[in-house]
């Protein structure tokens, strides 16, 4: 992490030879080092701290002088495992979260690698260092979901390449563990040549054993955050993993597993805590990271270790405690003066030695970013009409005494295979009067291919919607009427990503995400949190039972959840790894049009 500070110049500074840029005094330092609470000054020095104490320091008429008495001076916040795309976009989450104290994100990049492959991706890193706060990267080796050629876009010699740059701190998750628990040459290759080059390597085993959790922590995995019990995080702590402690929209978990520390006593040494990419609405009403370290201080962890979990824990755990997670000379300006230790949002947010946010706004400028520059415009390399053809959503039946394989969704993201016996017409399964049950297509956004399912308890009476919003984000298209998914489908072709939602054959809502297909172009967080709600309330109105309408949609198209999933191979069956009915080609499709 390169500062702009040179070391002879932090020195001077802390020995009174050379004007601080700017000095914080009187106020109480939070020292996440020794776990005290000292008063003291501090002294800056461009985008660094010179010093720390008692001392007054040299200051001259362009030294910016606070009044800390009264505040408590802490860390900036690290946030270590973001999720940048979750309707809202880079820019938008770092004007949120900035003024709520967190100074570091690291983001995941899978949306944007999908798109843009090694090349334009890389562009994009280039410009987003732009960004105000330290806005870091984990580089994914798979996608979520396997598609053909994945191993080519994935493939070693660009990541190894991404991988070398100074703002990608490591290798992201690897949500489909299974590939590393198995041994997987080619992804145990890479996390070891990273795990060399001083890198992380991030984790994702929800579910894993703790025996099986043995295999994953020998093959060089650094941390994971998918504990949902305090048993569960014991056991990743136990086996050396750093264990990130959970509080999110689709999984509020913290007050089980957080009674890991209040009831079990542990070393917090290394335990972390993150958001992991919650959506828009659960930011605005919960907070960020400052509102992990308010709820767990609310459940009865001690103040001091619940800072040091988002500070220098998470520092530690990237590897960049020489320069962010604590205040100290010769570390990064990071500081937010907090007026109490109950809410903890910061009264001032300074970050690389400027003052960025006061009282809960943004004060700096967003750099101007041109999105037009690194996405194609024509998102969708084939002709409208095909998706015009209602038959293309019917799922094939020829007799209503064979059974159909159902995905019945338990929650908001685990589904169940139901087998049922469903009425055939024309060819096709007939759900007209079929209460609560759904037809599913995921299309190929090269127009290549087609898989298709029925789904059960998504909805009751949603005539047709589309969205791009998935793992794949390929066109999932859902509904009880094929001549409304059309329409639906038609629509977001025509935005070049989104989500569309008709009734009665009008377009009800329309949420435009040209970014991937995941995310909204307005640099304005707001935006995101309308679509949000918006988006999850049309749902509510048409039955959908659960409360994170964006997750349900990102994992329909996963494979590595429980229960039957579309993926690009067709109705994939997750326990039993077999693909009940495979995808079929959009060309035979098109053929079948003109005969």
């Amino acid at each position: 992490m390169n500062a702009k500070a040179n070391r002879n110049e932090l020195v001077e500074v802390a020995q009174g030879k050379r004007p601080a840029d700017m000095f914080i005094k009187g106020g109480t330092v939070i020292n996440v080092y020794s776990g005290e609470f000292l008063q003291q000054n501090i002294a800056l020095y461009k985008d660094c701290i010179a010093y720390v104490g008692q001392n007054e320091v040299k200051i001259n008429e362009n030294t910016t002088v606070i009044d800390a008495n009264g505040l408590y001076v802490s860390p900036g916040f690290i946030e270590t495992h973001a999720h940048p795309w979750v309707i809202y976009n880079p820019i938008s989450i770092t004007a949120k979260v900035l003024p709520l104290g967190t100074t570091t994100t690291v983001n995941d990049n899978l949306f944007f690698y999908l798109h843009l492959g090694h090349s334009g991706f890389k562009r994009l890193l280039g410009e987003l260092k732009n960004l105000p706060g330290n806005f870091f990267w984990l580089i994914r080796l798979v996608s979520q979901a396997k598609y053909p050629g994945e191993r080519d876009w994935f493939n070693k010699e660009d990541i190894m390449d991404l991988l070398s740059s100074e703002e990608v701190l490591g290798t992201a998750e690897v949500t489909r563990w299974p590939l590393i628990y198995k041994g997987d040459p080619v992804l145990l290759d890479i996390i070891d040549a990273a795990k060399k080059m001083g890198k992380i390597a991030d984790g994702h085993n929800a579910g894993c054993s703790y025996e099986k959790l043995n295999s994953i922590a020998a093959s060089g995995i650094s941390a994971c955050h998918e504990a949902i019990t305090a048993e569960e995080a014991l056991d990743r702590l136990r086996l050396g993993l750093w264990t990130v402690l959970r509080n999110s929209s689709l999984r509020p978990d913290l007050s089980k597993i957080i009674k890991l520390i209040t009831d079990g006593q542990v070393s917090t040494g290394r335990i972390l805590m993150t958001t992991d990419g919650p959506h828009p609405t659960f930011i605005e009403k919960e907070g960020f990271v400052d509102g992990l370290v308010r709820q767990a201080v609310e459940y009865g962890v001690p103040v001091i270790e619940a800072i040091q979990m988002v500070t220098i824990n998470a520092a530690t755990y990237l590897k960049q405690d020489d320069y962010i997670g604590g205040l100290a000379p010769g570390k990064k300006a990071d500081i937010l003066l907090l007026p109490d230790l109950v809410q903890f949002r910061p009264d001032i947010v300074i970050s690389n030695g400027r003052i960025v946010a006061e009282n809960g706004e943004l004060t700096t400028q967003m750099p101007d970013f041109d999105w037009n520059m690194h996405f194609p415009e024509n998102t969708f390399p084939f002709s409208r009409g095909i998706l015009e053809n209602p038959d293309l959503y019917l799922y094939p039946h020829t007799s209503s005494n064979d059974f159909v394989p159902v995905i019945h969704f338990v929650s908001n993201v685990i589904t169940e295979r139901k087998n049922m016996m469903l009425p055939a017409k024309d060819g096709y399964v007939d759900l007209s009067a079929q209460e609560g049950l759904m037809y599913a297509a995921l299309i190929d956004r090269k127009g290549e291919w087609v898989t298709k399912g029925i789904l059960e308890r998504f909805a009751l009476n949603l005539d047709g919607m589309a969205s791009t919003f998935n793992t794949t984000t390929d066109l999932l298209t859902i509904g009880r009427k094929p001549e409304a998914m059309a329409k639906a489908a038609s629509r977001v072709h025509e935005l070049g990503g989104g989500i569309v939602i008709v009734d009665d054959n009008e377009i009800i809502l329309e949420i435009p995400l040209q970014l991937t297909g995941m995310m909204t172009s307005d640099p304005s967080f707001d935006s995101a949190v309308e679509f949000n709600d918006k988006l999850l309330k049309v749902l509510q109105a048409r039955g959908f039972p659960f409360h994170d309408i964006l997750y349900t949609l990102l994992f329909l198209t996963c494979d590595f959840l429980p229960g039957l999933r579309l993926n690009p191979f067709g109705l994939y069956d997750v326990k039993s790894d077999r693909i009940l009915f495979p995808s079929t080609s959009m060309t035979n499709f098109l053929n079948k049009m003109k005969a």
